[in-house]
């Protein structure tokens, strides 16, 4: 009893340390999951608790959970919208880039190790997928817009990349266990297969919960719970019968979260726990797993592979991915740059040790070794990359929180924070009257809070910097409202700067601005600015994306609806260059 007591006890202060640290990791920079691996690596044989742990079954087990725990909130929070414009560059890279990455930084690892090429194509293998766990936490968390079209590629890169790389690890290490036993066709129909039936059985399985869940009615916590079972035995049936249980588990997790009926939010709410606490336990297990000592003795293997891999074999692929679909140059640079390697290269590299392949306890100190390198080098470098690669997108027209609340089975009111700040359109106003060309019947003040205290909303009422007000709305008026309370003078100029000084319908005619004199095409006089910015465009449309006039005028998509329809495109000006 006592042993088991003492588990428990160091098991819970592992994660509670854990959780703290995520103070440092805000106000550092540093990523959390780096946090979590630290905390493992101090609680392990040679940090101050002195565990001993070397349990690889347990650790894989744990892994693999943990993984489809945060493949099904990654899923469920991934928007049909981002199909739009992510799909296709993602499949490709989830595949093709996949087996790019593993053909080029394996003959780079064949040469750098000396080994044998099955054993250098095996190493490639494990570091070659990016990490869900690692791109969802860093994208979603990090406090960066980023340009649609590479938001979506990415995140639907990492959840559905898994199972080529999965497969690629276990094929070479049947490779190097039995090399006489396997052969191409065999390879090629284990990948249809595993393909094939996560498809099927992801699609099949989100439909029916989805459709199962408007007619539950259960205790709000329950919901959670319910999806979580659910899609876990998705994904161990996918497996037992050869697909890919992480891709059923993410696609369901897509189709259930894209249908929004009353439980939706509370699922939302106590998944997103769920996958904290997985992606906290599953690091720290890993940081206990590894020895210290040996990921040192091999670190100048593990920077030269991080550093190829980062620098060399990840940007073909990408580059070779998404080109093709009209990438800018600068997204597929950022694209290449957060390919972030986390969770899935340890649990891959488990699987070897597990095998007894011949070197295996090499790479898995390697890959740790690599982890750590990319989360460093690439997962702290994510803003200062998206600014530099000009991918970043300024906002100021998302309220700082949302609720929904279901007062039925089919009608929800969303309740929206707005703070106000500093020097923002807000100040002054009632909090009623926030805004013109909103339907008063369509809005309601809920609370006002100032100084951390609920205020009477009484006719004189006048917000101040610093108030924080919840609405309640019906209808699409939250992007509205929050600009009234972001738009303060630094603000307005970033958004200035990026978008331009004009905002234009998107239906006005070309023959109707008088900022083209020069253009002599009777064609381009009679669309309107969204055809001629569409004609121009070779890819899904996204804000952000310009389209040149001239070098004094380019137009600048300001905000697209779900249907991809120009809603309003901003006018910019540039300097003319002086010789």
């Amino acid at each position: 009893m006592d042993t088991l007591n003492v588990l428990y006890l160091v098991g819970a202060l592992l994660i509670f340390a854990s959780i703290l640290a995520s103070t440092v990791s805000a106000r550092l920079g540093i990523p959390l999951l780096l946090l979590f691996l630290a905390v493992g690596m101090l609680a392990g044989e040679q940090g101050i608790l002195g565990i001993h742990f070397s349990q690889y079954g347990l650790a894989n087990f744990i892994g693999q959970a943990a993984l489809a725990c945060i493949l099904l909130d990654g899923g469920l929070r991934t928007s049909f919208r981002s199909f739009r414009v992510g799909l296709k560059p993602a499949v490709v890279l989830a595949t093709w880039g996949v087996l790019a990455t593993v053909l080029v930084l394996g003959a780079f690892v064949t040469w750098l190790l000396n080994v044998d090429w099955r054993i250098g194509m095996l190493m490639a293998a494990i570091v070659g997928s990016t990490d869900a766990a690692a791109v969802f936490s860093l994208l979603r968390h990090g406090g960066v817009k980023l340009n649609a079209r590479v938001q979506a590629t990415l995140e639907l890169e990492s959840g559905a990349n898994d199972p080529l790389a999965i497969l690629l690890v276990t094929g070479l290490i049947a490779l190097n266990v039995d090399p006489d036993g396997q052969t191409v066709f065999g390879f090629v129909w284990l990948l249809a297969q595993q393909i094939g039936f996560g498809l099927v059985f992801g699609l099949l399985a989100g439909y029916l919960l989805a459709r199962l869940m408007p007619k539950l009615h259960l205790a709000e916590g329950m919901y959670a719970i319910l999806i979580l079972s659910a899609g876990l035995a998705v994904f161990a049936a996918t497996n037992l019968i050869g697909g890919s249980g992480f891709l059923a588990i993410y696609l369901a997790g897509v189709i259930i979260g894209n249908t929004k009926v009353r439980a939706t939010e509370h699922v939302l709410r106590v998944m997103d726990s769920f996958a904290w606490l997985s992606q906290a336990v599953l690091f720290v297990v890993l940081g206990l797993l590894v020895t210290p000592s040996n990921v040192l003795n091999v670190w100048h293997y593990s920077v030269a592979i991080a550093a190829f891999m980062i620098f060399v074999a990840r940007p073909i692929a990408v580059f070779s991915s998404v080109k093709p679909f009209k990438f800018k140059n600068r997204e597929a640079g950022f694209i290449s740059w957060v390919g972030l390697r986390g969770a899935v290269p340890i649990t891959l590299a488990i699987l070897p040790v597990m095998s007894s392949v011949q070197g295996a306890f090499l790479l898995f100190d390697i890959a740790f070794g690599v982890v750590v390198v990319s989360l460093i080098l690439q997962g702290m470098t994510i803003p200062m990359m998206a600014d530099w690669f000009r991918v970043r997108i300024p906002s100021h027209d998302v309220p700082k929180e949302e609720h929904e609340v279901w007062v039925s089975d089919a009608a929800s009111i969303t309740l929206y924070e707005f703070e106000v700040k500093e020097g923002a359109f807000a100040i002054g106003r009632h909090p009623k009257d926030i805004s013109n060309s909103v339907n008063v019947n369509e809005i309601h003040v809920f609370a006002l809070v100032r100084d951390e205290q609920l205020i009477v909303v009484e006719p004189d009422t006048q917000l101040e910097y610093d108030d924080i007000v919840w609405y309640a709305m019906r209808g699409d008026h939250a992007t509205e409202i929050a600009k009234i309370f972001n738009n303060t003078k630094f603000n307005r100029q970033k958004m200035n700067d990026f978008y331009g000084d004009w905002l234009l319908s998107p239906n006005v005619k070309i023959a109707d601005l008088p900022f083209f004199k020069d253009v002599q095409s009777s064609v381009v006089w009679q669309q309107t600015v969204a055809e001629f910015v569409l004609s121009n465009l070779d890819a899904n449309p996204v804000s952000g994306d310009t389209v040149v006039i001239n070098e004094e005028w380019s137009l600048v998509i300001k905000e697209v609806d779900s249907g991809g329809m120009l809603r309003s495109i901003g006018l910019k000006h540039h300097q003319p260059k002086t010789a």
